[in-house]
């Protein structure tokens, strides 16, 4: 049995396991935007502004489906870590980890034998021109290949930050990313395979770091051998329930961020740039806040797996401590040089003017936004996916759409109006949870 309990222990001390999982996880984060980075910058080099503009359609699509998929990676974190605490932490650790690889390498299977009507959806969303169309189905065609490493990826991720393994999971994402730039750079210039070229680096890219992470994944669970019974009826029941509410959970939440999407496009060209920009605020704010819930994430799912309610506590307000400071800092940084900001992503006088009167909007965002962020780890690490899924649900629909239909009359900062009250309501609405839990002493009951 894992032994947390000390006397002298308060969110206070003890702060260097936490900081050791989140500091790599930030710096993974960072690395991650540079493949879309490299891949933007070598096609925007070629002749035809169309394979640009097809390749990033066809990247898009398989984009949002893995990121729907990426309840492979949260319900893989909670399980592992919990195993991690447990009692018999090296066959509870091989179990999860052999329950999530057959979970992930179905649906990688599924999306790949589901490419065509997929590709089918996806053009008639985005509705391209002759020419765009078929550098998207060039590009779609050869990445969608990708997608059962794509999937082991989000799955072994998630196994190897349960069992704190975060360090490993940077070297890979460093690793992988940069292999996928010198194998663009190869393919697309070296044998002048343009379009498909960019795709290929990508897919070889995805399972070059799955093999990196299913190797370190297997070196950790060494002399287990895999069991029939880890695939039985209740297992599947399980994993299936929680996987469901974590997907309800994705698909709520990407609604939302769909919708400011859309309907800022309907608001007019300057609206939806000045959209696409701010939405950098909220993914730089992300990069930071994520690494925190990260290592709550391995540290709550291990405290529960060790039956440890009051280092469960512990871990989470510990948590909530560094992610305030994190979010003040930003804060911070946003009122200080926001504009300088939105002046390095674009240089459109036009758009920066738009843009600017949203500043004061900024400077909350990371204040609001930090508690759903922390609280979303603390309940990944519990594995209270029904929680996730319902407060989740409430936020969009009783929140979300409500306040931007009441505020809809100012245009498009009623967007940004219901995104911030979206997440404040994410926040409160788990932090509310995790009290009625706590105060009822259920916060590592086993479910």
């Amino acid at each position: 049995m894992v032994r947390f309990s000390h006397p002298q222990h308060s969110i206070f001390t003890d702060h260097g396991r936490l900081l050791a999982l989140a500091v790599p996880m930030i710096l993974a984060n960072i690395t991650t935007p540079l493949l879309g980075l490299v891949d933007t910058a070598v096609l925007g080099h070629m002749v035809l502004p169309a394979m640009l503009a097809g390749a990033s359609i066809g990247a898009l699509i398989l984009t949002q489906i893995y990121w729907v998929c990426g309840f492979l990676r949260m319900s893989s974190t909670g399980l592992s870590a919990q195993a991690k605490g447990s009692e018999n932490a090296l066959e509870q650790s091989a179990k999860v980890l052999w329950q999530t690889i057959a979970v992930a390498g179905l649906l990688g299977l599924v999306v790949v034998v589901l490419q065509t009507p997929i590709l089918a959806v996806g053009k008639s969303l985005a509705q391209p021109n002759g020419e765009v169309g078929l550098h998207m189905q060039a590009y779609f065609s050869v990445r969608v290949w990708g997608a059962p490493a794509a999937m082991l990826n989000l799955a072994l991720v998630g196994w190897l930050v349960g069992q704190q393994k975060t360090k490993a999971v940077m070297t890979i994402q460093i690793v992988g990313n940069l292999l996928n730039a010198f194998l663009d750079l190869l393919l697309v210039f070296g044998f002048d395979l343009s379009v498909t070229g960019v795709a290929l680096a990508s897919v070889m890219a995805e399972y070059s770091m799955a093999i990196m992470g299913l190797v370190v994944a297997l070196q950790l669970v060494k002399g287990v051998s895999l069991r029939k019974a880890w695939f039985n009826s209740a297992a599947r029941k399980v994993l299936l329930k929680l996987n469901g509410d974590m997907l309800l959970r994705n698909l709520a939440l990407q609604l939302c961020l769909a919708f400011l999407t859309i309907q800022g496009a309907r608001y007019g060209e300057v609206p939806a740039a000045v959209n696409a920009i701010l939405m950098q605020f909220f993914v730089l704010i992300a990069l930071g806040l994520d690494g925190i819930a990260y290592g709550v994430e391995a540290l709550v799912g291990e405290a529960k797996g060790a039956n440890n309610h009051s280092e469960i506590r512990r871990r989470t307000y510990q948590g909530l401590l560094w992610s305030t400071l994190i979010a003040a800092i930003y804060s911070l940084i946003f009122y200080s040089f926001g504009d300088g900001i939105i002046g390095l992503l674009t240089e459109h006088g036009v758009i920066v003017t738009a843009a600017l009167p949203y500043l004061p909007l900024m400077v909350l965002l990371p204040l609001v936004g930090h508690w759903c962020f922390l609280y979303d780890g603390v309940f990944v690490g519990l594995t209270r996916a029904s929680i996730m899924r319902n407060t989740m649900i409430i936020s969009a629909f009783g929140v979300f759409f409500p306040v931007w239909y009441f505020t809809q009359q100012v245009g498009n900062e009623s967007l940004w109006y219901a995104l911030l009250a979206f997440l404040l309501a994410r926040g409160a609405t788990l932090a509310w949870s995790f009290h009625q839990l706590d105060k009822q002493g259920r916060l590592a009951e086993k479910r």
